[in-house]
This record gives C-alpha cells, structure tokens and sequence, in this order.
C-alpha cells in the first residue's frame, strides 16, 4: 500500500464515521400535534357575601324563638337601613332541645330529661358596596351575629373577565404553536389548527357556593352596645382558563 493510500485511509474513516452519524431529516408532512396552553387572569374583588346569624337558648321554647324572631328583624332592618345595595335573604331556621347533661338512671326507661331549648336563623347579605361593608356589619353585630365572610365577583364583572382570560388563553395558545414550528423547522404559516377545546381549568372554585356554616355559640348582645368596625381586605381573584388544540402540519 503506498504512502497516498495510508494518509487517505483516516480521512475516508473519519468521512464514514460522520455519515453514519449524520441525522435524517424527519417528516413533518401532515402531522398532527395536541398543544395544550393556559391563560389566566387577576381581578380585585368586589362582592361581599356575609352570613349573620342569631341563637338563643331558654327554657321557654316560644320565649327563644320570639327573641330570634324580633332579633333578626332588627338585624335586617338595620343592613337594609345601612346598605340598601344589599340583596337579603333568610334561612336555616331551627329548634332543636338541650338535654340534662346528668347520667340516668339505669333501672326504668325515662327519657333525657330537656332543660331548655335552642332557637336560631340565618340572614346572607350579597352587597357590591365595599366600602360601607364595615359600617354595616358593626352595626348589625349590635343584634346579629357574623358567622361567616367571603369576597368574589359580580356577575357582571366575571363576564368581562371571561371575555380576557378566552384571549390571554388563545394568545398563549398561538405563542406555543408558533415555538413548536420552530422547533421543528417549519413555518407558523404551515399549521392549520384542526380542533380547538376550550375547557374551565377550576382555578375559580373558590366561586363556588362556601359548605353549610357551622352554628356558632349564643352569644348575648345588647342593642345599646357600640360594636367597634371591622377591618376587611377584599383581595382578588384568580379566573384561568385551560385550552387544548390539535395542530396539523401542512
């Protein structure tokens, strides 16, 4: 073998070597691609949802329940006099007996003896009016009782809100086909979108109607009590909005 032919050797090796390990373009022709995207966005609350509630306890069950009754008559008299923006309503009205707590007797069959009874009801307050939520629950706590407290949105305000977050989610969406396109050497042009499911994600479950309250303690109050303001932050929430397209290429 001549010196030529020993110098050429390594070059045609190196040459093999490098074909082989050349990669073969892949077809993309007509491939279908599922892209999944996201859109969210934040808006500062502006609904209220309040639940007042009165209990009151007496041997005398219509002694309790007629307290209750002229309680949240008061009660709701004042939250209409303060907010008139507010949309009320009553529920969960209930008796119910308060049994001895002293251990029976073994011989005979007498029933627990009832010492009183406990009479209460619910009142939900749905106000839009922020501002004044802090002057109407200290003056309805002059009565009533806050058992529970949460902010949302108002129907008007999630409608527009859903109208932003089908664009931001759409916007991600096109920005993802656009990046996979390029990642696969083709034109954004090339992608034809074949089917487009626009789906709820549940980042806004906390919209969703709050469990049955638990019953809180009586708790005695005077009407002539000065009850001192509340502070409340109404923070915002968080609508997204989950979307799943399937790209094919031309």
């Amino acid at each position: 073998m001549s010196r030529f032919l020993i110098r050429l050797l390594p070059l045609a090796l190196s040459a093999w070597v490098a074909c082989l390990h050349a990669q073969v373009p892949v077809q993309t022709a007509g491939a279908l691609v599922v892209v999944p995207a996201y859109g969210e966005v934040r808006q500062p609350n502006d609904e209220a949802r309040a639940t007042l509630m009165i209990e009151e306890q007496d041997k005398d069950k219509t002694a309790a329940a007629s307290r209750v009754n002229q309680k949240m008559r008061q009660g709701t008299e004042i939250v209409r006099k303060e907010d008139p923006q507010a949309v009320l309503k009553t529920r969960g009205y209930y008796t119910y007996p308060v049994y001895s707590d002293e251990p029976q007797p073994r011989q005979g069959s007498r029933p627990p003896q009832i010492i009183a009874w406990r009479v209460g009801q619910y009142l939900d307050v749905v106000t839009p009016n922020l501002e004044a939520l802090p002057r109407t629950v200290a003056s309805a706590q002059r009565v009533l009782a806050l058992n529970s407290l949460r902010f949302g949105l108002t129907e008007a305000t999630t409608r527009k809100i859903d109208e932003q977050r089908i664009a931001v989610a759409y916007r991600n969406l096109t920005d993802r086909i656009a990046a996979i396109a390029k990642a696969m050497g083709r034109s954004p042009a090339d992608a034809v979108m074949d089917t487009v499911d626009f789906e709820a994600s549940g980042a806004y479950a906390q919209e969703a109607h709050a469990s049955k309250a638990m019953r809180a303690a009586p708790m005695a109050m005077q009407e002539s009590v000065e009850v001192q303001e509340p502070s409340f932050e109404p923070g915002e929430t968080t609508l997204g909005l989950r979307v799943v397209a399937k790209v094919r290429f031309k």
